[in-house]
C-alpha cells in the first residue's frame, strides 16, 4: 500500500548509545499494518531498530484486528487453501519476508550478525520434536532468506529440535526460556549442532542463533512470593538474566568454542524478551536500562521503545545486587518450570484464537464473494 513519505528525523541519541555499546534493539511486534504504513522503516531510521520478532499472540492481534490480510486470504481461498493453520502460515510468511527484505541492508552491513526477523513454529508442536523439526525446516526453506530465524520453544522436546535444526543449517531463535539450567541445555544443543555440521564437512558461516530469555514474567511470578516492600521486588528477573549472561560469556570461550569460531561459528547471542514491566509502579524502561549488556539483544514493544526515546538513560547496565543465596531462597527452579508451562499454554490459547479469527474472516470473505 502506498504511503506518504515521512519527514526525516534524527536517530534518537539514547538508543544510538545503546547500539554503540554492542546492544541490538529488535521490535517485539510484527504486522502488515506496521510494514505497509512505513512505520517499521521509520523505526529503523529513528529508533535504532535492527530486527523484529513475532509469536502467536502478536499475530493473533495483528490478523484479528486488521483488514489488510483480506486480499491475501481471498487469494488463498481461490487457490483452494481452506485450512486455517495453513492460511495462517502463509500470512505470517508474507509478513516475515517483507520485514526481512527491509532489514537485509542491516544484515549485510553487520556481516550477518544482525538484521533478523523471527517466525515461530506453531505452539501445538511444543512437545513433539520431530514435528517441530519438520515444520521449522519447511518454514526456513519457504522464507529462503539468510536473515530470518525460526523460533523454537525451550521445552524438553525443543532442546533436541534445536540441535537437529542447527545441524541442518537453520537459524534458530530459542524462545520461552526462563531457567538458567535450561539455558545451559540450549547452549549445549547449539554447540552440538555446530559440531555435527563440522564433523559432516558442512560450513558454519552464515549460521546464527539467539536464546530469548524472558524477564518481566520472572519478576511478576517472583514478586507474588515476596512480601510487600521487599527490596528484591522487581529485581529477580534482572538477576536471573545476569546469571544467564555470565553463562553465555563462559560458554563461548575456551578450546571447544575456539575450534568452532575458527571454522566460522558465531556465538548464540542472549536476547532479553518480555521487557515491558508487568507492575505499573515500576519504571517503564527499567529493563532496557538495566540489561544493556554488550553482545545481547533487547526485544522491545513499540510503546516501551518510544518511552526510552523520551526519557531512557543510556548509561552502563545496572547490576541487580541480588546474591546467589537470595536467588536460591526464592526457589527459582519451581518458578521457571511454572512459567514454561504457562508460556506454552498462553501461546496455545492465542493460536487457537488466531485460527478461529481466520476462520471467521474467511467465512465472511467467502459469503461476500458468493453474494
Amino acid at each position: 500500500m502506498d504511503h506518504a513519505p515521512e519527514p526525516q528525523t534524527p536517530l534518537n541519541s539514547g538508543l544510538e548509545r545503546l547500539r554503540a555499546r554492542g546492544v541490538s534493539i529488535w521490535l517485539d511486534t510484527l504486522s502488515r499494518d506496521l510494514l505497509e504504513s512505513g512505520r517499521f522503516e521509520r523505526l529503523q531510521r529513528e529508533r535504532a531498530v535492527t530486527g523484529a520478532t513475532s509469536n502467536p499472540t502478536i499475530f493473533a492481534k495483528a490478523i484479528a484486528g486488521s483488514d489488510r490480510y483480506d486480499e491475501q486470504l481471498a487469494t488463498l481461498l481461490e487457490a483452494g487453501v481452506r485450512d486455517a493453520g495453513e492460511q495462517f502460515l502463509e500470512l505470517a510468511l508474507e509478513d516475515v519476508r517483507r520485514a526481512a527484505l527491509t532489514l537485509r541492508d542491516v544484515y549485510d552491513r553487520s556481516d550477518g550478525n544482525d538484521g533478523f526477523v523471527s517466525l515461530e513454529v506453531t505452539p501445538d508442536l511444543a512437545s513433539d520434536t520431530a514435528a517441530t523439526v519438520e515444520q521449522a525446516t519447511r518454514l526456513w526453506h519457504s522464507l529462503d532468506a539468510p536473515n530470518v530465524m525460526i523460533k523454537v520453544p525451550a521445552t524438553e522436546a525443543g532442546i533436541a529440535a534445536i540441535e537437529e535444526l542447527t545441524a541442518g543449517g537453520v537459524n534458530v531463535n530459542v524462545t520461552l526460556l526462563f531457567a538458567v539450567s535450561r539455558h545451559a541445555e540450549v547452549i549445549e544443543a547449539y554447540l552440538r549442532g555446530l559440531e555435527r555440521r563440522v564433523d559432516s564437512g558442512r560450513p558454519l558461516t552464515q549460521l546464527r542463533s539467539v536464546a530469548s530469555f524472558f524477564v518481566s514474567r520472572v519478576d511478576a511470578k517472583a514478586d507474588a512470593r515476596l512480601p510487600a516492600g521487599s527490596p528484591l521486588r522487581g529485581t529477580v528477573g534482572i538477576a536471573n538474566a545476569e546469571t544467564a549472561y555470565q553463562r553465555y560469556l563462559q560458554a563461548f570461550e575456551g578450546p571447544r568454542w575456539r575450534r568452532l569460531a575458527e571454522l566460522g561459528g558465531a556465538p548464540q547471542r542472549p536476547l532479553w524478551a518480555s521487557t515491558a514491566p508487568k507492575d505499573s509502579s515500576y519504571r517503564d524502561v527499567m529493563y532496557l536500562e538495566r540489561l544493556a549488556l554488550p553482545g545481547s539483544i533487547l526485544t522491545v514493544p513499540e510503546p516501551i521503545l518510544e518511552a526510552f526515546a523520551d526519557h531512557g538513560e543510556a548509561g552502563p547496565a545496572v547490576p541487580s545486587g541480588i546474591t546467589q543465596g537470595e536467588l536460591a531462597a526464592l526457589d527459582l527452579d519451581a518458578i521457571t518450570v511454572e512459567l514454561e508451562r504457562e508460556g506454552v499454554e498462553a501461546f496455545s490459547r492465542s493460536y487457537r484464537e488466531l485460527l478461529a479469527a481466520i476462520a471467521r474472516r474467511t467465512e465472511r470473505l467467502a459469503s461476500t464473494a458468493i453474494g
